[in-house]
C-alpha cells in the first residue's frame, strides 16, 4: 500500500495499474463554496426578518406574514424563524455545528414549505427554491461541512460522522413538524 493519497494501486488478474485517487481538496472546496452560498443565503433572508434588512419586512411585517399563514403567536414565530435562518446560515458559513445549523435551516425550510405549497413547482409561486435550500442543507448535515471548517478544531466533530447529521434532521424535521401542527 502506498502511502500517497493521490494514487491507487490496483491489481485486476496480476496486472497492476496506477490511477488517480479523487482529490480531498476538490471535495472541501466544493462544500466550502456550498456552505458560503446556502449560508449567506439563509443568515440574509434571517436577516430580513429580524431586522428588516435587505429590503425586508422586520418582526411586525414577518410576523403579520406567520398570523396570516395560520401560526399563532406570529411575532414569536417570526423571532424563531429568523434567528434558525440567521444562526443556521451562519452556522454553515463558518462549519460551526454544522449538522445542527443544517438541521435550523431545514427545519425552517419545511414550513416554508408547507406554507407554499400547492403553487406548483416553478416561481412564482413553486417551491423550487425552498426545496433546493432544504436539499443543500440536508446534503450539508449528511455529508458534514469538509476539512475548511471550524468543526475541525471541536474534538466531538473533528471527524464529521453520518449518524450526527441523521441524527440532526431527525431532530429538525420532528420540531418542523411540531410547529406545524399548532398551525391553524
Amino acid at each position: 500500500m502506498t502511502s500517497s493519497l493521490s494514487t491507487v494501486e490496483t491489481s485486476h488478474l496480476g496486472a497492476s495499474s496506477t490511477r488517480s485517487a479523487p482529490s480531498l481538496h476538490g471535495y472541501d472546496a466544493g462544500l466550502l463554496l456550498l456552505r458560503l452560498a446556502l449560508g449567506l443565503t439563509m443568515a440574509g433572508h434571517g436577516a430580513q426578518k429580524l431586522l428588516g434588512w435587505f429590503g425586508g419586512p422586520g418582526l411586525d411585517g414577518t410576523g403579520q406574514f406567520f398570523t396570516m399563514s395560520g401560526y399563532p403567536s406570529g411575532r414569536v414565530m417570526a423571532v424563531v424563524a429568523g434567528l434558525s435562518e440567521t444562526l443556521g446560515g451562519l452556522g454553515l458559513v463558518f462549519g460551526l455545528l454544522t449538522p445542527l445549523a443544517a438541521a435550523a435551516v431545514v427545519g425552517t425550510m419545511v414550513n416554508a414549505l408547507a406554507v407554499k405549497w400547492g403553487g406548483g413547482f416553478f416561481a412564482p409561486k413553486g417551491v423550487e427554491y425552498e426545496l433546493l435550500l432544504t436539499a443543500g442543507a440536508a446534503a450539508l448535515a449528511l455529508t458534514g461541512p469538509g476539512r475548511f471548517a471550524v468543526d475541525r478544531f471541536l474534538p466531538g466533530l473533528r471527524a464529521h460522522r453520518l449518524l450526527y447529521g441523521v441524527v440532526a434532521l431527525v431532530l429538525g424535521v420532528v420540531l418542523a413538524g411540531a410547529v406545524l401542527l399548532i398551525k391553524k
